[in-house]
């Protein structure tokens, strides 16, 4: 099998991924059995500093640094379980010492599979704004709706004075659940989280929408990928 080297910015988000790995790993391949799995992260705040900034050659420099550690410890290839990153992966790809899966291009393949035609996309306000999901959902014949400019501050907001740190508060997930709802109105047929802590948050069971959850396709992804070659 393939060695999953996980490029790590937020420990929820990545925490969450690395357990999915490593828990449907053994469903797959039997118990206690899953690919071999290495991880690295900057301190999230360099992160967090360089996309207040909107320096994504900052970001991409970041990624890449885990990168090399992770290549020299033996990592076959590589995913980055959180969203807003993406925007510096066109900097990332072509110095990377290892390919990547896209997070966002799984989100869309798995849409796609589904047959989605209108995507509800939630997430940080750089990426609910930026192209990340809006390009790649638009070549894969899919169209994006996001909430409006209010509600992205306020979801901003909550994922990183709440989600990031691990805090799933009831109201918070009564304001998602009404911005999901608003989304349905408007026709979207699903939601994407675009945010690798909202799945933390948001089950199926309390979502309007059917979820799109973006950490556990990243992480089914890199285990199918793993197991197959």
């Amino acid at each position: 099998m393939l060695h999953i080297g996980i490029v790590a910015s937020s420990a929820e988000g990545a925490a969450l991924c690395y357990r999915t790995i490593c828990v449907e790993g053994a469903e797959l391949l039997g118990p206690y059995n899953h690919p071999e799995v290495s991880m690295h992260g900057h301190p999230f705040v360099q992160y967090k500093n360089f996309i207040d900034a909107g320096d994504w050659a900052g970001v991409a420099e970041l990624m890449l640094s885990s990168a090399e550690k992770l290549a020299k410890a033996g990592a076959d290839f590589l995913i980055a379980p959180a969203n807003t990153v993406h925007q510096a992966f066109d900097l990332v790809e072509r110095r990377s010492p290892r390919p990547w899966l896209h997070i966002a291009v799984e989100v869309a393949k798995e849409a796609k599979h589904h047959g989605y035609k209108r995507l509800g996309v939630l997430g940080t306000r750089s990426l609910m704004d930026g192209p990340v999901y809006r390009e790649t959902l638009r070549a894969a014949g899919i169209e994006q709706r996001v909430p409006g400019a209010e509600q992205r501050e306020r979801i901003h907001r909550m994922i990183f004075d709440e989600l990031v740190q691990g805090a799933c508060l009831p109201r918070t997930r009564a304001y998602f659940t009404e911005v999901i709802r608003g989304l349905k109105d408007e026709g979207c047929e699903a939601v994407a989280l675009a945010c690798t802590e909202i799945p933390l948050l948001m089950t199926p069971e309390s979502s309007p929408l059917p979820l799109l959850d973006s950490t556990r396709i990243l992480a089914r992804a890199a285990l199918r990928k793993a197991v197959e070659g």
